[in-house]
């Protein structure tokens, strides 16, 4: 078998290549663990630390000068003549305090949406089911049966549905939006 010079140089190049591509690979799956170094540590000079003290007290100094909070006097106005600020002062001496008994606070309605209503014929005329969401759950209800221990369906019509509270029986009326 003769070589010739083109085949010669095709397996040089070809083994180059491939000797180029196993040190390529051979080089990227190293850790390539370095010798860890010790930053210095400069110490700090006398200088240094009598400035830093300067500077901190400098700076308590200017916070002293700058009030927080600027002095108020709730009735003195400087810019304004006395006989009006006694005027207020009278009418508000002159009305009535008035104390009222506390209204009972009504509890906020119940976190529940109509979310819409079905209907079936029936023989005496359509069966409603309302499909209510509330309360992480959703309910499919009739009229009669109970939303929750609390809330019980009382009416049902096209758009609304009327729920009666068991523990004091006040109404909620649900409107489909």
């Amino acid at each position: 078998m003769r070589w010739s010079p083109m085949k010669v140089k095709r397996i040089a190049a070809l083994g180059a290549v491939g000797a180029a591509t196993i040190a390529w690979f051979a080089a990227a799956s190293t850790t390539g663990n370095r010798p860890i170094v010790d930053p210095v540590m400069r110490k700090t000079t006398a200088v240094e630390v009598s400035g830093a003290e300067l500077a901190a007290e400098i700076a308590r100094l200017h916070e002293r000068l700058r009030p927080s909070a600027m002095p108020q006097a709730p009735g003195r106005n400087l810019f304004e003549f006395s006989r009006r600020a006694a005027a207020r002062n009278a009418a508000a001496a002159a009305a009535p305090a008035i104390v009222a008994d506390p209204l009972p606070i009504a509890p906020p309605p119940p976190a529940m949406k109509l979310v819409g209503i079905a209907e079936d014929p029936g023989a005496d005329g359509p069966v409603r089911t309302a499909i209510i969401s509330g309360f992480g759950q959703v309910f499919l209800v009739k009229i009669g049966e109970p939303v929750t221990s609390r809330y019980q369906v009382s009416k049902i019509s096209a758009d609304a549905v009327q729920l009666v509270d068991s523990n004091d029986n006040s109404t909620i009326n649900l409107i489909l939006r």
